[in-house]
C-alpha cells in the first residue's frame, strides 16, 4: 500500500455563481496513476484547476491535504513549490518570454537556489531529445507559434524538468496525431520511471493510457464521481460508454 500524497475529501467548488463539484472524494497514493473520465462538461478540469488553486475557482467545503499538509487555503505558487503540477488542455502562449527560460526560472523559485547554466542546457537538451523536439524551440517564446502537439510535448517538457510530486494532467493528448501520441505517453512514462511520480490523468480518449500502468480509474458525472474501480473500468467505458 503506497502511503497517501494527495487526499481530497467532500471538495465542492463553485465558479462564479454555479455549484461544479458536489462532494468529490480522491485519495492518491505515492507513485499511483489515477485516471479520471466523464462526459463533456461534467467538472473534471474544474477538479484539476481547484486542485491546482486556481483563483477563479471558488472552495466552497471541504479539504485538500498533500503530503499531510492542508493547502486548501494556498496560493498557486505555493502549491507549485510543494511539488504540485498542472498541465493545460489549451497551452497558453507567453510572448517574450522563452520557453528554456521560463523553464530555467520556475526550476530556481521552486528549489529557491540559482542554477548553473550548462548543467541546466545539458538536461534540457536530453529531455527535449527524449520528446524529439527540435532544439530550437527552447529558444522561442512559449508556445507562441507552436502547433498543438509542439504544445503540449513542451508541457511534458515542463514535467519532465521541473520533477513534481503530483502531476495533473488536463486532456494531453486531445489534438494530437498518433506518433505524436506515443511520444507523449513515452513523456510520461519516463517521468513515471525518473521520479516514482503521481499522476492525475483527466482524458476521453484512452489511447494515451496504452503505455501506462493504470492504478485507478474515476468517473464523474454532473459534477460527483459515480464510479470508482481499477485498470479494468477503462475497458468498460470503451466498450460501453459511461451509461
Amino acid at each position: 500500500m503506497n502511503s497517501e500524497l494527495l487526499t481530497v475529501k467532500d471538495l465542492n467548488v463553485r465558479v462564479e455563481d454555479k455549484e461544479i463539484l458536489n462532494d468529490v472524494n480522491i485519495t492518491i497514493g505515492e507513485g499511483e496513476t489515477h485516471v479520471l473520465m466523464g462526459p463533456n462538461g461534467t467538472g473534471k478540469s474544474t477538479l484539476g484547476y481547484a486542485l491546482m488553486g486556481s483563483p477563479k475557482y471558488e472552495i466552497t467545503g471541504g479539504s485538500i491535504v498533500f503530503e499531510g499538509k492542508d493547502i486548501t487555503g494556498e496560493s498557486v505558487n505555493e502549491r507549485a513549490k510543494s511539488g504540485l503540477f498542472l498541465s493545460f488542455q489549451n497551452p497558453i502562449e507567453v510572448p517574450g518570454v522563452s520557453l528554456s527560460s521560463f523553464i530555467r526560472s520556475a526550476l530556481e523559485q521552486r528549489s529557491g537556489q540559482r542554477i548553473k547554466l550548462w548543467e541546466f542546457k545539458k538536461k534540457l537538451k536530453a529531455t527535449m531529445e527524449l520528446l524529439n523536439m527540435d532544439e530550437e524551440y527552447a529558444d522561442r517564446d512559449l508556445n507562441v507559434g507552436f502547433s498543438g502537439g509542439e504544445k503540449k510535448k513542451a508541457e511534458i517538457l515542463q514535467l519532465l524538468m521541473l520533477e513534481p510530486k503530483l502531476a495533473i494532467l488536463d486532456e494531453t493528448d486531445s489534438g494530437l496525431d498518433v506518433d505524436a501520441v506515443k511520444t507523449v505517453s513515452a513523456g510520461i512514462s519516463e517521468y513515471q520511471k525518473r521520479c516514482n511520480g503521481s499522476l492525475l490523468i483527466i482524458t476521453h480518449s484512452t489511447r494515451i493510457l496504452e503505455s501506462l500502468k493504470v492504478d485507478k480509474t474515476h468517473v464523474m458525472v454532473d459534477g460527483s464521481i459515480v464510479k470508482t474501480g481499477g485498470p479494468g473500468l477503462v475497458d468498460e467505458i470503451n466498450e460501453h460508454g459511461f451509461e
